[in-house]
């Protein structure tokens, strides 16, 4: 057995991105940059308009009222662009149209009143240009988004904006998740059943997974039945980058889930970590797949998987896996009693003044963990803390 922070180095010792892919920019959103988005173009290509009015030129305004002839229209688009304006001349400009040779300012249409093919200027334009400049934005060439980027909507944008079809990207994680347990039944089926269990573990894992960046290829329940155990085990393997088996962690006739995997040339990287909940989770390998343990109780397996399987997911996604494990310090709203030999990882709320630790903190305990947005670290051996006193705590 091994300590917590021992532990999580040798998870993200092994959450190295996978290879990258090619995706269509309309298919990338939310993953992770491989390479560098350089721009394919300049944006602006040319001065253009920023606003709807009309073009002039600055000479033509020395004095007023003045009056302008309307030679030429500009819209977005154009690739010709309007003709160029001489001495008295104006053009009718709309957002995004290129600026005619000639001018070097946009009067706004609100202070111009037209008449026929003639721009009335009552009032002072003042200093406003509105002119975007040629390459104000960004020149061909130009890095839009480096290698580590997150493609979010702003950097659809800009990708986009850069003129490229596809990106090169960090895959998302494919993760299979098996359950296992005689007792467990689907949700919505376990009434019907003496002695069943809902299978509540599996489905709160694969969106905790999903929550974190991977897709989740299959979830399979299992009977505690070796051989079975060890055929979901290499189907699960097939289709995966990582496993996550949910109970059969512990120590009993019937605690399979490390079993199952040793034909398969399962290599351990930890069996045990000293910490309440989920001294049971372990992680392994299995070639080039990764292979993590959680126990069978729901709170335990939660705890464990948002401390282990989230940087796993993160690392694995091109992201830090760091910074799924970043700990902040937080006043506590509510007592926490000593903790022995053990860490522990009280799951708790926000509130206005704090964290406060939630009553029911039993491994098993499904109500008051639906409350839970924060787990609150305890190190071994600590004593007991009051509100008011400082703790650290990881977003949940």
């Amino acid at each position: 057995m091994i300590d917590f922070d021992e532990a999580c180095r040798r998870t993200v010792e092994f959450a190295r991105p996978l290879p990258r892919q090619t995706l269509p920019l309309a298919e990338a959103a939310g993953r992770v940059l491989a390479a560098p988005v350089a721009a394919r173009r300049t944006a602006p290509p040319h001065d253009t308009s920023a606003m709807d009015g009309y073009a002039v030129r600055s000479s033509d305004l020395a004095c007023g009222p003045v009056r302008l002839r309307i030679v030429a229209e500009a819209f977005a688009g154009d690739a010709a662009g309007p003709r160029a304006l001489g001495p008295g001349d104006c053009a009718r400009i709309f957002t995004g149209a290129p600026i005619p040779a000639g001018a070097d300012r946009v009067v706004i249409q609100e202070i111009v009143r037209r008449e026929g093919a003639v721009a009335l200027l009552e009032r002072p334009a003042g200093e406003a240009r509105h002119v975007r400049r040629a390459g104000s934005d960004f020149h061909a060439g130009d890095i839009l988004l480096d290698v580590g980027a997150v493609l979010t909507p702003q950097a659809i944008v800009a990708a986009a904006a850069a003129d490229l079809a596809s990106v090169e990207v960090i895959p998302r994680p494919r993760v299979s998740l098996i359950s296992t347990g005689d007792e467990l039944a689907e949700p919505g089926s376990a009434s019907d059943r003496p002695g069943a269990v809902p299978d509540s573990v599996s489905l709160g894992v694969a969106a905790m997974a999903t929550a974190w960046g991977a897709a989740v290829s299959a979830r399979r329940r299992v009977a505690d039945d070796l051989s079975r155990l060890e055929a979901a085990a290499q189907a699960a393997l097939d289709e995966a980058d990582v496993v996550v088996m949910t109970g059969g962690a512990s120590v009993g006739e019937r605690d399979m889930a490390k079993a199952a995997f040793e034909p398969l040339g399962l290599d351990l990287v930890f069996a045990k970590v000293a910490i309440k909940p989920g001294k049971p989770v372990w992680l392994g390998r299995v070639g080039d797949k990764l292979v993590l343990g959680l126990p069978g109780n729901p709170s335990a397996a939660l705890v464990t998987a948002r401390l282990f399987l989230a940087p796993l997911l993160a690392g694995l996604g091109g992201g830090r896996p760091n910074d799924a494990l970043y700990w902040r310090l937080a006043p506590l709203a509510g007592p926490v009693h000593a903790c022995a030999e053990r860490e522990v990882f009280h799951r708790g709320r926000t509130l206005p003044e704090g964290v406060a630790p939630l009553g029911n903190q039993d491994s098993s305990a499904q109500r008051d963990l639906a409350a839970a947005d924060v787990l609150i670290r305890r190190r071994a051996g600590a004593r007991a803390a009051s509100a008011g006193d400082t703790a650290e705590v990881l977003a949940f």
